[in-house]
């Protein structure tokens, strides 16, 4: 018994010095279409502040790119000290920002989207977070915006629930993705062209999220802004 006993004894003295990992506070960071760089956060605290640097070094190895996606959806926070320091890695790069947030952007995090917004570093999407209306409202039902964080690209089935219907959302437009693959394939059907010498390309994946599609989107066109402004 006394055998046992010191067993359970040192299984229990070495658990309680196993080091405590705290939580990450950044969901996700990559570049998408090319040069637009996203960054997701879960949390703002403290771990935001040490886990941004890293994030923002790796994404400006990786390409040179042309603005940054701060996704807030889904994000809380009740620490508000750091809130002055993340502002200021998030604007450093001087890149145009698109803020996203939704009806569970809470706390801490909702009020860095704000505070993002009044520096007029950029625009906010998505829908209205502790009573803060972002610039652009964007439909999208909870649900789909979770599996969209984990894929953009995927193409969701066609929710059943409502997204909300107030007069200054964007509504959701149906875009034609056809490529010069569709229009060859449309050209042997028609007897135009012989299948045998055909070579189609394959089709370009695409944002399904519309939030964030939205936010790509504003930073494309502000760049491509900043170029027609550039041209003699």
């Amino acid at each position: 018994m006394n055998r046992w006993l010191s067993v359970c004894l040192a299984v229990f003295s070495a658990t309680m010095l196993l080091p405590q990992l705290a939580a990450a506070a950044l969901g996700k960071y990559a570049i998408l279409e090319n040069n637009v760089g996203y960054l997701r956060i879960d949390k703002t605290d403290k771990n935001a502040l040490d886990e941004i640097p890293g994030a923002l070094t790796h994404l400006q190895d990786t390409n040179t790119i042309a603005g940054l996606v701060v996704d807030l959806r889904f994000a809380g926070g009740n620490d508000t000290g750091d809130l002055a320091s993340i502002e200021r890695l998030l604007e450093q790069p001087k890149l145009p920002l698109a803020i996203l947030i939704n009806g569970q952007t809470a706390g801490a995090s909702a009020k860095l989207a704000e505070e993002l917004r009044e520096e007029n570093t950029g625009l906010v999407f998505g829908a209205a977070a502790d009573n803060f209306q972002p610039d652009i409202a964007v439909p999208s039902n909870a649900g789909d915006q979770k599996k969209f964080l984990v894929d953009p690209y995927a193409a969701l089935p066609q929710s059943a629930s409502n997204p909300d219907t107030s007069t200054n959302l964007l509504p959701l437009v149906e875009i034609d993705h056809t490529t010069e693959a569709d229009l060859v394939r449309e050209k042997i059907k028609d007897g135009d062209q012989d299948d045998t010498t055909a070579r189609p390309a394959p089709q370009k994946p695409f944002i399904r999220d519309p939030v964030l599609a939205h936010g790509v989107d504003f930073i494309k066109g502000v760049v491509a802004l900043r170029l027609s402004s550039n041209q003699p």
